[in-house]
C-alpha cells in the first residue's frame, strides 16, 4: 500500500482487487452523451466493459469485446501503450508478461528487462521494446490464470489489437446491432512514455482524426494522470462527443506526473469540494475506485463488509462531475466480505454482484466498470 504523498502504484491497485487495494447518439433507452456536452439526462448509468468481458474472455480480444456487446454493454474500455514504432495497442500495462504468452517464445528472450515505471520497479517484457508487427506474432492469456477458469480456455487464440482495430470492430457492431456503443480509452504511463520519446496524446488525436467512429461517437478519455487530460482540454473541441475523465483512488498518493515534478496533489485532495471544483476546470468525470464511493476494508487493503456511502457522488455532482467507479467483479476474491458466497476465491457469486452493483446505483454513480457485463446489465435494467 503507498503510503501517504506517495507515488501510486495503479499496477498494485488493480490487481490486487480487495479492500482500498483493488485496483447516445441514442444508446437504447439509455440516452447518453448523444450530443456532448448538452446531450440529454442520463436516465440510467452506463454500463463500462472493462476491457471487454475480461471476466468470460481473456482482456482486450475481439472475444472478449464481443461477449461484452452481446451482454448489453454501453462503453467498451481499451488501455492504451505504446509499441517501439508509435502504435497504441489495447494491453492491461506496457508490461505484457502476464497478458501474452511472450515468455514461451524463445525469440524474444533477450527482451527481458527491469525497468521503473511511475516509481515502481518491473521485471516482465515491454510493448515499447517491440514494434507492432512483432506485437502481432503474440496471443493473448489470460491475467488472472486459475481464477478464470473459461477464460484461460481461450488461451493462445487471439491477437493483440491496436485501438483502430477495436474501433473498427466497436463501429461494425454498432452498424449490425442498431446502437451506438461508446468507447473509452484509459492512456496508460503518459509521463513515463513521454520521458522516453513516445508520448501518447498527440498519436490518439491523430487517430481519433483519422477514424469516422471514433470522431463522431461518444468517447471518454480516461487517465489517472491530470496534466495530459489538461493538455487534451482544449485540443478536444472539435470533437463534441469526446470527454475526459480523472481516475482517482481514495488514498492520500500522488498521480505520477504530480510526483514527477514534486507536487503535492493527491488523490484525497481531488476528493474535496474545492479539489473537485479543480477537476471540473479540465474534465467531465471523476472515477474513483469503488470504495471511494462505498466504503469497505481498510487502508492496509484488508477487506471488509460495506458500509455507507460517502459524501464523494453529491459533492461531485454539485461541482458539476459526472461519477463512475472501478472495478466490480464477481468473485468472491474482489467482493466485500458480506457479499461473498460459498467456495474459495474464485467462486463467482452472480446474484451478490448483481445487488452490489444496485447499491452503486443507488449512491447515485453515473457509471460503473465492472469485469461482466452482463451482470452490470441486469443491475442496471431491474433498479428504479
Amino acid at each position: 500500500m503507498p503510503t501517504s504523498g506517495t507515488t501510486l502504484s495503479r499496477r498494485g491497485l488493480i490487481q490486487a482487487g480487495t479492500g482500498l487495494t483493488v485496483a447516445g447518439a441514442a444508446l437504447g433507452a439509455r440516452p447518453v452523451l448523444a450530443g456532448g456536452k448538452d446531450a440529454e439526462p442520463r436516465r440510467k448509468p452506463l454500463v463500462i466493459a472493462h476491457r471487454g468481458c475480461s471476466a468470460l474472455r481473456p482482456e482486450h480480444t475481439l472475444a472478449s469485446c464481443a461477449k461484452a456487446i452481446e451482454q448489453g454493454a454501453d462503453f467498451i474500455e481499451p488501455d492504451l501503450v505504446s509499441t517501439r514504432d508509435g502504435a497504441l495497442i489495447a494491453r492491461h500495462e506496457n508490461n505484457i508478461a502476464e497478458t501474452t504468452d511472450v515468455a514461451a517464445r524463445p525469440e524474444f528472450a533477450d527482451r527481458r528487462a527491469t525497468k521503473v515505471i511511475d516509481g515502481e520497479t518491473i521485471t516482465g517484457w515491454f510493448t515499447e521494446d517491440f514494434t507492432l508487427a512483432e506485437i502481432k506474432t503474440l496471443r493473448a492469456v489470460e491475467r488472472l490464470g486459475a481464477m478464470r477458469p473459461e477464460s484461460s480456455s481461450y488461451n493462445g487464440q487471439f491477437q493483440l489489437l491496436t485501438l483502430e482495430e477495436i474501433a473498427d470492430f466497436v463501429a461494425a457492431e454498432s452498424a449490425a446491432r442498431g446502437r451506438i456503443i461508446g468507447l473509452i480509452p484509459e492512456i496508460k504511463h503518459s509521463t513515463y512514455f513521454k520521458k522516453i520519446g513516445l508520448p501518447p496524446e498527440q498519436p490518439f488525436l491523430d487517430r481519433v482524426a483519422a477514424s469516422h467512429y471514433l470522431s463522431s461517437a461518444p468517447v471518454i478519455v480516461q487517465s489517472f494522470e491530470v496534466a495530459n487530460l489538461k493538455w487534451l482540454r482544449p485540443r478536444i473541441a472539435a470533437y463534441p462527443k469526446l470527454q475526459l475523465l480523472q481516475l482517482t483512488v481514495p488514498l492520500d498518493v500522488r498521480p505520477p506526473d504530480v510526483a514527477a515534478t514534486g507536487g503535492t496533489l493527491t488523490y484525497a485532495q481531488m476528493h474535496k469540494p474545492e479539489g473537485l471544483a479543480d477537476v471540473k476546470a479540465y474534465a467531465d468525470w471523476i472515477s474513483p475506485a469503488l470504495q471511494g464511493v462505498i466504503p469497505y476494508g481498510d487502508a492496509s487493503g484488508k477487506s471488509g463488509p460495506l458500509g455507507r456511502p460517502s459524501s464523494l457522488v453529491r459533492d461531485a455532482h454539485t461541482a458539476g462531475l459526472l461519477v463512475s467507479t472501478w472495478t466490480v467483479r464477481p468473485e468472491n476474491a474482489f467482493l466485500p466480505t458480506d457479499f461473498r458466497g460459498a467456495g474459495n476465491e474464485a467462486a463467482r457469486q452472480d446474484k451478490a454482484c448483481v445487488e452490489l452493483i444496485r447499491r452503486y446505483i443507488a449512491a447515485g454513480v453515473d457509471s460503473f466498470f465492472t469485469d461482466d457485463p452482463g451482470l452490470g446489465r441486469i443491475a442496471v435494467d431491474s433498479s428504479t
